[in-house]
């Protein structure tokens, strides 16, 4: 049970209960942040690098085909030697198919089979449940990602665009060179593909429009689709991907689409740089190791990290990453087990009766909206600790170990790709999961109106049975409350019980809503973080999560007879700790959904009646927010 500076908590909750720790925390080398997520990372990340190189030197064995591709990948993965032996070579022989292009036609004859491969698009394409007929699988349009993090980045007045896109040009640059580019040629190649970037920026979302999912919802004909240019034919590449005319094409970014033409005429040269340099710059770190330090300057300037992941790291997450499900149903069945899985399914149905109650208490929804968010929480999908099947695409996964490292993630994301698009117009699999069971995080899918709790995150400071039960719903309820308030966050609001696109609130109880959401949005936006400010809007569904999972996990902690509101937002503020480098902290303040964490910490309790009891908070102590400025909706 941790104890604090109570006289600090009332200035500062989060300081209170991390400031010691900060002042002695290590960001490693190879990261941009430590603290409490990032901790449980770095312990399972070590638990499952030593159980993988027992697997690989034979010292244990596995019955799972599937487990036994990934060690071979791992294998592979690890072998510097034989990479430094092979060069560039790997990546030359990928990239003759876009240096043989001569114009769009010649492109168009090997569109599919170039984003099959992972080459990048000028579409991107996606397969998810259709947001009003959520049962089935629907293919989905958006625009490529450009250079830099953030289309902000590329505002005049923001003075990190032309440095990181310095940082990218010298880093290209010196790859180039490293593939036997002559100086002139590298340079125009950099050149071209960075005007052709420029001719996106104006037409794709920012994070912030990206964070609404009600505009990602743009139904077309697949002939509406098709007549946003004559360079290329969209019609065709679609029925090469999916085996099918679809009738229709969910459009995520309509201003791109309709900018498409224009972007693409009279810009083949720049459109083939572009196409070329992307692929070097997201296969070169399969080739030498140094090769692999040069190819992540870039990502590491943007987030401050100070060296490339040793080699071992390298081989365990790119093998990890490729055969995640099959890796995190090691992890789940190995050390969480079937015991921990009921116990904490139960802990997450408790959470949904609390929350069931305290909708039904709820003083400004109408009946008709009150009733349709208690079936919404009835027909919840609960998922804990790891899925009970793992996708049959882990069974097509085969790693080749007479081919090269960049052959063989070619070929495993080539399989990956075609299981993807084989699931159009398919039944929905409600069951399968995005995110590994060995993944030190949770989601809710509003398609799909679930919520998933992977194994990873059930253990301390989160959860454990040596924690009182205050701490434990200060951190694992308050976390899983967070995911069910995804269902009602100014985002989930809009998908009904079966995760369908589906306005099912009165008028008066919608504006009301909204009218909350803006409160939230306006206690945090503008709030001073690492020498910048915080998004509002671009924050708001995770705000309203917060303020509701911590809401909600207190009310089931009151009912405990051991309750006590000071371990409980203790646990809460010290979930939240974290150390990071200013580069990632301003980087996730232009990108990320969530606010800062010290933020998410303080600004929250402030919220809660309860915490000013708790530690005895008045006006004029630096924590005391005034009761009309306190943002309280589930």
């Amino acid at each position: 049970m941790m104890t604090i500076d109570l006289a600090k908590a009332k200035d500062d909750l989060y300081e209170a209960v991390n400031g010691e720790w900060l002042k002695t925390a290590k960001i490693p080398a190879d990261r941009p942040a430590t603290g409490g997520f990032n901790s449980l990372v770095d312990d399972i990340d070590k638990t499952l690098m030593n159980d993988f190189d027992a697997f690989l030197n034979n010292q244990k064995k596995s019955s799972d085909a599937r487990f036994n591709e990934m060690i071979k990948l791992y294998g592979l993965a690890k072998d510097f030697k034989r990479r430094d032996q092979e060069g560039t070579a790997p990546l030359k022989k990928a990239l003759q198919p876009i240096e043989n292009l001569q114009s769009y036609a010649d492109y168009q004859a090997h569109w599919a089979e170039l984003m099959l491969n992972g080459v990048t698009s000028p579409v991107a394409f996606d397969i998810d449940a259709d947001m009003k007929n959520a049962q089935v699988y629907a293919l989905f349009a958006g625009a490529p990602s450009l250079i830099l993090p953030e289309k902000n980045y590329y505002d005049p007045k923001n003075p990190q665009g032309p440095q990181l896109m310095q940082l990218w040009t010298a880093m290209m640059t010196t790859l180039l060179d490293k593939l036997g580019y002559e100086t002139a040629a590298a340079q125009k190649l950099i050149e071209e593909a960075k005007r052709f970037d420029a001719l996106l920026v104006p037409h794709v979302k920012s994070a912030e429009e990206s964070a609404d999912y009600s505009k990602m919802y743009n139904p077309q004909t697949l002939a509406e689709f098709a007549g946003h240019t004559s360079q290329l034919n969209l019609a065709a590449v679609v029925e090469e991907l999916i085996g099918a005319k679809p009738k229709q094409v969910i459009v995520m970014e309509p201003r791109y689409l309709d900018a498409l033409d224009e972007i693409l005429a009279g810009h083949f040269e720049w459109f083939k740089s572009w196409l070329l340099v992307n692929e070097i710059s997201s296969m070169a770190g399969l080739l030498t190791d140094e090769l692999r330090e040069i190819s992540g300057r870039f990502s590491r300037a943007l987030s401050g990290a100070k060296q490339p992941a040793d080699q071992r790291k390298f081989a365990y997450r790119l093998a990890r990453g490729t055969f995640d499900q099959v890796v995190g149903d090691y992890y789940g069945k190995t050390y969480f087990g079937p015991q921990a899985k009921a116990d904490v399914h139960h802990m997450v149905e408790q959470m949904v009766k609390i929350y069931q109650q305290r909708l039904a208490q709820n003083d400004w929804l109408g009946e008709k909206t009150r009733a349709k968010a208690i079936l919404k929480l009835d027909r919840l999908g609960i998922q804990v600790g790891y899925p009970d099947q793992i996708p049959a695409l882990y069974d097509q996964l085969k790693v080749d170990e007479q081919a090269t490292l960049l052959e063989n993630m070619i070929q495993l994301g080539k399989t990956a790709a075609k299981e993807m698009f084989s699931r159009w117009n398919q039944p929905v699999d409600r069951l399968r999961w995005e995110m590994s069971a060995a993944t030190v995080n949770a989601y809710y899918h509003p398609f799909k109106n679930i919520i998933v709790f992977p194994a990873a995150i059930l253990q301390a400071p989160f959860y454990s049975l040596k924690q009182t039960s205050s701490e434990n719903y200060g951190g694992i309820g308050a976390v899983i409350a967070h995911e069910i308030s995804h269902a009602f966050d100014n985002n989930g609001a809009l998908f009904d019980e079966y995760g369908n696109l589906n306005n099912w609130w009165t008028e008066a109880d919608l504006a009301h809503f909204k009218q909350l959401a803006q409160k939230m949005i306006a206690e945090f936006d503008g709030l001073p973080f690492a020498g910048q400010k915080v998004n509002g809007k671009l924050t708001v569904s995770e705000n309203i999560a917060d303020a509701g999972g911590l809401s909600c996990a207190l009310a089931a902690a009151k009912e405990e007879d051991d309750f006590d509101a000071r371990q409980f937002f203790i646990n809460w503020a010290r979930i939240w700790r974290m150390k990071a480098t200013d580069q990632y902290m301003q980087l996730l303040l232009s990108i990320d959904v969530h606010s800062p964490n010290k933020l998410r910490a303080n600004v929250q309790a402030q919220n809660q009646a309860e915490f000013y009891q708790a530690f005895n908070v008045q006006a004029g102590d630096g924590m005391y927010l005034a009761p009309e400025k306190r943002v309280n909706i589930w």
